[in-house]
């Protein structure tokens, strides 16, 4: 392989909240995992610090390197942001301080020792490194030590080089976030086999909260609406 391959990931429960990151690396046969954690963080930082971590364990590498992270803001903060907040004193175009600068400051030093090409792919999609490093990543958060690998690549268990992934996977969840996204147009809920609309989220949240074997979900047009009481009654 003529490049390193690396593949980053972040976590907070609550975001702010307790967090983790998680890094693994393949340089060459060898393989190297590595990841850490904060009590109180956000997932932008976490992700950030996955970064910077990566890149720090591969400072003055000779190779290039491909690095892999579902964050767009890692991303494009590396590519393009970041030379407007260099020209701006590290203020953004409104004058607030940029939010996790001192990592931002790191990460702009790490660079000047190191050829990144920067991947964003989609999250939780079946890319096995990513999951890898989500693993991690979310261990951390939980406030738990994994074991964490550091050897032969044909001992790893993981083929991280293939980085294809599930492209129904991905639609099913950019489909899911774009909904979630839409103004409701009703709440619907299964109770105890009887389905009832409600106008308002606390109002359906009132009667599933608490209770198990229950459905409930939003509708965004009228359509949508009836189609969703026709899946709860078992129609077709």
């Amino acid at each position: 392989m003529d490049h390193v391959l690396v593949f980053t990931d972040g976590a907070a429960k609550g975001n702010p909240g307790p967090g983790g990151f998680g890094v693994v690396i393949k340089k060459g046969d060898t393989i190297t995992e590595v990841g850490g954690g904060s009590a109180h963080t956000t997932n932008n930082e976490m992700e950030l610090r996955a970064a910077v971590e990566a890149i720090r364990a591969l400072k003055g590498s000779k190779l290039p390197i491909h690095m892999y992270t579902d964050s767009k803001y890692v991303a494009q903060g590396a590519e393009q942001w970041i030379f407007g907040w260099l020209k701006n004193e590290w203020k953004t175009k409104t004058g607030t301080e940029v939010r996790n600068k001192a990592l931002w400051q790191t990460l702009v030093t790490l660079l000047k020792s190191v050829r990144v090409k920067w991947h964003v792919l989609p999250g939780h999609v079946g890319i096995v490194g990513n999951e890898r490093a989500d693993t991690i990543a979310s261990a951390y958060a939980l406030g738990k030590r994994p074991a964490l690998y550091h050897g032969p690549s044909d001992a790893y268990g993981f083929d991280i080089t293939n980085v294809a992934y599930d492209v129904e996977k991905k639609d099913a969840r950019s489909s899911a976030r774009k909904r979630q996204s839409q103004k409701a147009h009703s709440y619907i809920s299964l109770r105890d086999g009887k389905v009832m609309v409600h106008a308002t989220w606390a109002e359906c949240e009132a009667r599933v909260k608490g209770r198990s074997g229950v459905r409930f979900k939003k509708s965004v047009s009228a359509d949508d609406e009836r189609t969703i009481i026709n899946e709860f009654r078992g129609k077709k």
